[in-house]
């Protein structure tokens, strides 16, 4: 009877352990510094791109989704976007039975919607290379690796497809913004005489509103030259802070200028510095966010 007990004993102790060595790979790679790493080889591409701050948002959206979406059939706490963002239709179901990493599922996604935004598309896929290589030092089985890859390109498909009917395409036939002579109309600026950003991004497709219309901000001081006028006041209040700022000032207007295409002048010489967007500076700091309060790979993704 003790040498039954023993011999039972024996089999259930190797049962859990030949299966937690077995699966002993998700504790690497079900690892949200994945996420974030995908997300910032995303920003560093469309930096080196010059991606307008509208674009950029447009970009961030769809990746983000992609890897939720993706995430979410790990985490039955989550639940899925569709139905609730305009044209989004039930995601694609992973294959039950198969066993999935699906954080590698969700960064294959990620990259390849992302690669769809982008010009420099091999950067993108330079980095993915790498990635995958360590995806399967962690030692993922390659059925799974094979699998996730495989969920991981269905889910981008389904989100491309839904973006592309969000207008952008159509956006970009459309005439662009017409300058006038009109005193208190926008014109461009010096040095670079940047033209108007997107001023038709009012048509795209919303993700939750009615549209653009629903929430109209608070009309700006009306154009003035009269030295009393609220326009003038708060005009001669941003000319007068630029040329007194202290040195630490200039830093924090530094660190917080988030023109991705700023014009430098020195002297007579004049050059570009490419940088990050405003929401591209935003994804970072949630990137930071995350990582300090060690959010998983779906709590990133819904971040």
């Amino acid at each position: 009877m003790k040498c039954r007990s023993l011999i039972c004993l024996y089999c259930i102790t190797v049962f859990f352990v030949g299966n937690t060595y077995a699966q002993s790979w998700k504790i690497k790679t079900e690892n949200a510094d994945y996420i974030h790493r995908a997300i910032k080889q995303v920003t560093d591409v469309m930096v080196y791109d010059i991606y307008s701050p509208p674009v950029t948002s447009r970009t961030y959206a769809y990746i983000s989704v992609a890897a939720y979406e993706t995430l979410i059939h790990a985490n039955p706490d989550y639940i899925s976007l569709a139905g609730q963002l305009h044209g989004l239709q039930p995601s694609p179901a992973p294959d039950k039975g198969k066993d999935y990493s699906y954080t590698l599922a969700a960064v294959h996604a990620l990259l390849t919607v992302g690669k769809t935004f982008v010009i420099s598309e091999k950067k993108i896929d330079d980095f993915e290379a790498t990635m995958m290589g360590e995806f399967k030092k962690d030692g993922i089985p390659q059925q799974v690796f094979d699998s996730s890859v495989s969920y991981g390109k269905k889910m981008a498909d389904h989100i491309i497809a839904w973006a592309k009917k969000d207008n952008y395409i159509q956006l970009r036939s459309l005439p662009l913004y017409s300058v006038t002579n009109n005193a208190g109309s926008w014109k461009p600026t010096p040095p670079a005489y940047i033209k108007a950003i997107e001023p038709n991004w009012n048509r795209l497709r919303t993700f939750i509103i009615n549209s653009a219309q629903q929430f109209k901000p608070i009309p700006p001081p009306t154009f003035s030259v009269d030295t009393t006028s609220t326009f003038y006041k708060n005009a001669f209040a941003v000319y007068y802070q630029s040329n007194n700022n202290s040195q630490e000032q200039n830093a924090m207007a530094n660190f917080w200028d988030c023109n991705p295409f700023k014009i430098n002048l020195r002297g007579h010489v004049m050059y570009a510095t490419k940088k990050i967007s405003p929401n591209g500076h935003w994804m970072n700091i949630v990137g930071v966010v995350c990582k300090k309060v060690k959010a998983s790979p779906v709590q990133s993704a819904e971040a």
